[in-house]
């Protein structure tokens, strides 16, 4: 059961690294890398409207959606900082380095985010293994970023 949920985490990796590139590619012919990112949402929210229409999802009432702690709205503001800065970024340190700092940065707060079971998730200590695992992330980064 797992087995489609790790590939389905694959495939979504694989298309940050090409978003990336298609990113860049609008900001080298804008001069503007919040276009791109404003481009790519906009085209982001096309394409999951279509999915929540086919998926015939249940859209939840405004009390539902009021009631909602106000906090869990600035999911949208990350992704578009991740956006709009792997814009910047890939272009000029490269695919590689930039999504090694992002899996970097990723697995640094879930530890933290584990540790304390925040945000709804399950809550898993820190261990050393989990630190020898972002330890042996870094040196993989520095190794990226170094040749």
């Amino acid at each position: 059961m797992r087995t489609p949920l790790i590939l389905m985490g694959l495939l979504a990796g694989f298309g940050l690294t090409i978003q990336v590139g298609m990113n860049a590619a609008i900001r080298g012919a804008t001069g503007s890398a919040g276009f791109a990112a404003l481009a790519n949402f906009s085209v982001g929210i096309l394409a999951l409207l279509g999915f929540v229409l086919l998926s015939r999802a249940p859209i939840p009432s405004l009390a539902t959606l009021g009631a909602l702690p106000a906090w869990v709205w600035l999911g949208g503001t990350m992704g578009a900082f991740y956006v709009a800065s792997a814009t910047i970024i890939g272009p000029a340190l490269g695919g590689t380095m930039l999504l090694a700092l992002t899996v970097l940065g990723q697995l640094s707060a879930a530890l933290v985010v584990d540790h304390y079971g925040w945000l709804g998730f399950p809550q898993h200590p820190i261990s050393i293994e989990r630190i020898a695992g972002v330890l042996l992330l870094l040196a993989g980064t520095w190794l990226v970023t170094k040749y």
